[in-house]
């Protein structure tokens, strides 16, 4: 009697041990609260700014839309230490606050939703958008710096990002002498002859604004 009691009792504390797992498991990790958005949006532009001035990092895999996306937001949320700013060729002037967030926030950009339930740290621009993301609208005063234009062509989607004075993207493609980045102020956006690009309301392609879904501002 004594031993099934005992068997009893070890079932049981099994099962609360589990169900406790899987609700720690299925907690979602808090987003950054709004001081660490701002934070981490400055972080953000500045990284994204670097890869104009000095050109991609070589730390800087899958170069095109979403890969400026995924780099940028991957680094902006590391610890930046001596050790990070020697391998991205930065110096400690003039850096934003740094981010102080949880080991789970730091890994937001390593666990993308890919859709079906699936996380990782690779997702393409639509799934960046539909997945990750969340639209604000189609006025670009809504835009904070760091937010996303987000364009699609049919076949083709494209990113954009808001630098808060101008707006950085890579192209997709690279050449010996064209590393595939851009800066283009608003202006010059807007009398594009290429009008599929124009982010204004008017443009069937141009989808909206979006923001990092782990942003809470």
């Amino acid at each position: 009697m004594a031993g099934a009691m005992r068997s009893i009792a070890l079932c049981l504390l099994s099962a609360a041990l589990f169900f406790t797992w899987q609700a720690q498991a299925e907690t979602p990790v808090a987003s950054l609260d709004p001081e660490q958005s701002t934070r981490f949006r400055a972080w953000f532009v500045r990284i994204a700014e670097e890869q104009l001035n000095q050109g991609p990092s070589a730390r800087w895999y899958q170069q095109d839309c979403a890969g400026l996306v995924r780099f940028a937001a991957n680094e902006s949320l590391k610890v930046h230490d001596s050790k990070w700013l020697r391998a991205n060729g930065l110096s400690n002037r003039y850096l934003p606050p740094e981010l102080v967030i949880s080991p789970q926030q730091r890994q937001f950009a390593q666990r993308w939703q890919q859709g079906g339930g699936q996380q990782g740290p690779y997702v393409d621009a639509i799934k960046l958008i539909q997945f990750n993301s969340q639209l604000l609208g189609r006025n670009l005063n809504q835009a904070q710096p760091g937010d996303l234009l987000f364009f699609d062509q049919g076949d083709e989607q494209h990113l954009m990002i808001w630098m808060g004075r101008y707006i950085a993207y890579h192209t997709g493609t690279t050449t010996p002498t064209d590393n595939g980045m851009r800066a283009v102020s608003m202006q010059q956006l807007m009398k594009w002859k290429d009008t599929r690009w124009i982010p204004d309301e008017s443009n069937p392609n141009f989808i909206g604004i979006y923001r990092l879904g782990f942003l809470s501002r």
